[in-house]
């Protein structure tokens, strides 16, 4: 089950919209991934949990995500809990990732920085010894990934890094359009909301020309570190 990126949402639906780009050129490069939501998304304006597990699982075959699992927490209530830092720890156990992708560090969405939250704990707790979890009646082995990037949301953050997604751009919109309840329909009779409306996507794309521009190609996704990286040689930075 290793894989060497794992991204961890709050919602089905942040991967997509925030890092999507990304996770599909890793996978063109033969990297494995996977992701984890959290919760299910229940208290949105619109639709259903039973139509967002539909729409996750769209999205990931329009992805190529074949591990995608969701850990039920509630969705705006879920708390730095012992329980819920013991659920992600198994997962982060059971998938062993080099590079983890978290929710923004501060959000419009409190679920968002809260999620940021979690995921920077359980990354270091995953790798104590004296924590003992366990996987289909096997006792896990302490694992820490070696890197955690927060990939940038509603809220506009400087990032530190970004990545050209630029031959991926109509692949990663296909996928935020699997969840069809949340975004642009003109047929809903359900509430707008600020996602929404059919100017979302032009904001979105602006933002990742926005991206793109700073290192010259049309379309790039931001993150941000959560700590410093060391570098051994600069020029492998090129």
């Amino acid at each position: 089950m290793k894989v060497d990126i794992l991204a961890i949402a709050a919602h089905p639906d942040d991967i997509e919209i925030s890092a999507s780009g990304t996770l599909m050129k890793h996978l063109s490069l033969g990297k494995k991934v996977a992701i984890i939501d959290l919760t299910e998304g229940e208290l949105g304006s619109r639709g259903t949990i039973e139509t967002r597990r539909e729409e996750a699982t769209a999205s990931s075959k329009i992805l190529g995500i074949e591990n995608r699992v969701n850990l039920q927490m509630p969705d705006g209530f879920f708390e730095l809990s012992k329980e819920n830092k013991l659920k992600l720890i198994t997962q982060i156990r059971r998938f062993k990732p080099d590079v983890v992708l978290a929710n923004a560090l501060s959000d419009r969405h409190p679920d968002h920085g809260r999620a940021a939250q979690l995921v920077n704990d359980v990354c270091f707790l995953s790798g104590l010894v004296k924590i003992k979890t366990e996987w289909e009646n096997k006792i896990q082995d302490p694992w820490r990934p070696k890197l955690l990037f927060h990939y940038i949301q509603e809220v506009y953050r400087k990032p530190d890094f970004v990545v050209d997604i630029t031959p991926f751009v109509d692949k990663k919109i296909e996928s935020i359009q699997a969840f069809k309840t949340q975004f642009f329909d003109p047929n809903s009779n359900e509430p707008n909301t600020p996602i929404s409306g059919k100017e979302y996507f032009d904001f979105l794309k602006g933002r990742w020309m926005d991206f793109g521009k700073s290192i010259g190609v049309q379309y790039a996704e931001g993150f941000n570190f959560s700590r410093p990286i060391g570098v051994e040689d600069m020029t492998e930075l090129l």
